[in-house]
């Protein structure tokens, strides 16, 4: 991870201003301090067993992983994919998707500045708002041929939002760390290739995947992990 005041990224906006976002640690609440730590010293294959292809091959893209601080305490930002994309219809997932070219070098400021932008342009958040705190290690999805950077965020000054394009969007919600770490919300899903990972049953959705194992990652390597039954198995139309 980036400590603060080591590197200064610039990214160019919408508008076609031009503004400064740095990842930085400072002033963030101290209930973040562990995710700080984790991120840290976290390793690539600690995180997932797909990891980035030696050959370089897959499409570079970021993710960016919000917390906020809402009536409930510590949240995370998710958003629910429409149905009718080619890739992850239907899943919630982390306001996210590929890089363009004009995001940057995607070993250095790509996958910051196309993770604000992804999240501005599907979430409709202000990204000024947005302290960046941390970079994970690169991790690959198979099934879409993605290379991920999850970027973490911290929402410092909270904005409205919503889905702006529903042709790419369905919705846009929070859920509450304390609910991600009650074991009554915990469950492995099941995938018809025969694939098991971790899954979140929250806010009447089915959390599974690339998401849910990142979320998994951060509460397990942050100490907030709580035991939660594993011989649980849901499918993964699971509804409330």
């Amino acid at each position: 991870m980036t400590r603060a005041g080591e590197e200064t990224y610039k990214m160019h906006e919408q508008s076609g201003r031009h503004g400064e976002v740095s990842v930085s640690i400072d002033g963030l609440p101290d209930w973040l301090d562990p995710v700080v730590r984790a991120a840290d010293t976290v390793q690539p294959h600690q995180l997932s067993r797909f990891l980035p292809p030696e050959s370089g091959r897959g499409r570079q893209s970021a993710v960016l992983v919000l917390f906020g601080e809402g009536a409930r305490g510590p949240e995370l930002l998710l958003m629910e994919r429409a149905g009718t994309l080619r890739s992850h219809a239907g899943q919630p997932s982390f306001p996210g998707g590929a890089l363009d070219p004009e995001d940057g070098d995607p070993a250095t400021t790509g996958p910051l500045r196309a993770a604000l932008r992804e999240a501005e342009e599907e979430t409709g958040l202000d990204p000024s708002g947005v302290q960046p705190f941390g970079v994970l290690p690169k991790l690959y999805i198979p099934v879409s041929g993605f290379v991920v950077t999850p970027v973490l965020g911290w929402w410092r000054t909270p904005s409205p939002v919503g889905a702006v394009d529903p042709a790419e969007t369905a919705r846009v919600f929070t859920v509450p760390v304390v609910d991600l770490t009650d074991p009554a919300n915990r469950a492995t899903a099941l995938h018809p290739s025969g694939h098991a990972g971790p899954a979140f049953l929250v806010e009447g959705t089915l959390v599974w995947g690339f998401t849910a194992g990142v979320i998994d990652r951060i509460l397990h390597f942050s100490g907030w992990e709580r035991p939660w039954d594993r011989t649980k198995e849901v499918p993964l139309d699971w509804r409330a």
